[in-house]
């Protein structure tokens, strides 16, 4: 027993801790039957959807890096609109045998062009999904909460130009 609370404490003084910041996004756009869609994306190789978010790049601003991620994850430029909050969890790399904190600052954008067939290759596929049903289809709690934010902000107050559906 000795050993094995031994071989347990010489693995946890030996983890590797690091800490990230990333930053992405909540595309919209008006739908054609009134309301908005946003881009979920499908990350290669999980069973689950989620914003498009990245690493902030030193010296970077997160609203630059958020632009950038969300242009590399979906193929679709956009513009920001509103600072939506951030979300904050633990995560372990086996890859660099370190845990890390991360904090994502996540932004609402408006989509400005661009086509979802040019995502990156981490990126499976793109779906434009009604607000109202991409709450129910995303996999992890604190990005849900923010495309909770973002329907409230976007059905709180229509962008110029676009029509509250209902």
């Amino acid at each position: 027993m000795a050993e094995t609370l031994l071989g347990i404490e010489r693995g946890i003084s030996h983890m590797k801790y690091g800490r990230q910041v990333s930053a992405g996004g909540v595309l919209f756009r008006p739908s054609a039957g009134g309301g908005y869609e946003i881009a979920l994306i499908k990350p290669r190789g999980k069973k689950a959807y989620a914003l498009p978010k990245g690493l902030v790049e030193e010296g970077e601003e997160p609203e630059r890096a958020a632009l950038r991620e969300v242009e590399e994850e979906t193929g679709m430029r956009g513009e920001i609109t509103d600072y939506l909050g951030y979300v904050k969890y633990y995560y372990y790399s086996k890859e660099e045998d370190t845990r890390y904190f991360k904090l994502v600052h996540f932004y609402l954008m408006r989509w400005t062009g661009g086509m979802d067939k040019d995502h990156d290759w981490e990126v499976e596929g793109v779906e434009w999904v009604p607000l109202e049903k991409a709450v129910g289809m995303m996999s992890y709690r604190g990005e849900r909460e923010i495309v909770e934010k973002a329907a409230q902000r976007l059905l709180d107050k229509p962008e110029k130009g676009d029509q509250k559906s209902g």
